[in-house]
């Protein structure tokens, strides 16, 4: 079935830059109603106004990692645009430090805004979604959620907890008209290395050279778009050697590992 996306209402989170804006600028494009959220809301203004039928949109902001606010944000939502056909928890942060040197606290950050701020959404808006007959969750995992590199336990850990929470979801509430997606991006051109955490929880503050040689954010949402519209639920949007390395992983996870460790990712 032909998806109708001027009948949808997306709500896209972490949608003030980086692959959030480039998704709501494209659904937009196509005719859907996009809830933009983020914590800042001049930022969440900007990307509004370059989306298509501006004034069809609203911005919703807030810290996804506060529980009430996260509360109040859906009540907001939901009380602005009726219902909400679509979700997509992609806020998130990344980490750039050895295991080694990274703070508990710090680990515990990251899987709160990773893991536990996309649940806790999550679970907020699919009583409503079961009640109007159904919706979608799409979730923004990553490469790294599904191969432990360097630099990245705490983040890979918590977008693979994503990644495990989505195939239970999609298993338990498919009979209730709930479909889940999920997205594995790999390097995309976005601020993501830069505000990414070290071990004390600075930010990193530079731009990986990886990062900087990915794909584009717009090339992302397009492959996104695509996907999701033919009903996909498991998308790696990536380069040829991210893509390369999740094959490697399903036929020998020790030969991966091997190349992983030589390679030195970073």
């Amino acid at each position: 079935m032909k998806t109708k996306y001027k009948d949808l209402t997306i709500w896209i989170t972490g949608a003030s830059s980086g692959i959030g804006q480039a998704l709501a600028v494209a659904f937009a494009k196509r005719g859907a109603r996009i809830i933009l959220s983020g914590r800042d809301s001049d930022k969440l203004d900007a990307v509004k106004s370059s989306c298509k039928r501006a004034n069809k949109h609203i911005v919703v902001p807030f810290d996804i990692s506060d529980a009430n606010q996260t509360k109040e944000a859906y009540a907001t939502a939901k009380a602005q645009v009726g219902k909400i056909d679509w979700l997509i928890n992609n806020a998130g942060i990344s980490q750039r430090s050895l295991i080694m040197d990274t703070a508990e606290e710090v680990e515990r950050q990251i899987m709160e805004i990773d893991y536990f701020a996309q649940t806790r959404l999550t679970r907020l808006a699919l009583p409503d979604m079961i009640a109007q007959g159904g919706g979608k969750i799409v979730m923004v995992s990553s490469v790294a959620g599904l191969l432990g590199t360097q630099y990245r336990g705490a983040y890979g850990a918590a977008k693979a907890a994503l990644h495990m929470w989505a195939n239970s979801l999609r298993a338990e509430l498919h009979d209730q008209g709930i479909e889940v997606a999920t997205i594995f991006p790999g390097f995309i051109q976005t601020n993501i290395s830069i505000n990414a955490l070290t071990g004390d929880g600075s930010a990193q503050g530079t731009m990986d050279e990886a990062t900087n040689n990915g794909l584009t954010a717009a090339e992302f949402a397009k492959q996104v778009v695509r996907a999701l519209t033919k009903g996909e639920e498991y998308i790696i949007v990536a380069g040829r050697k991210e893509k390369l390395a999740t094959r490697v992983n399903r036929v020998s996870p020790p030969k991966l590992y091997k190349l992983i460790r030589e390679s030195q990712v970073k």
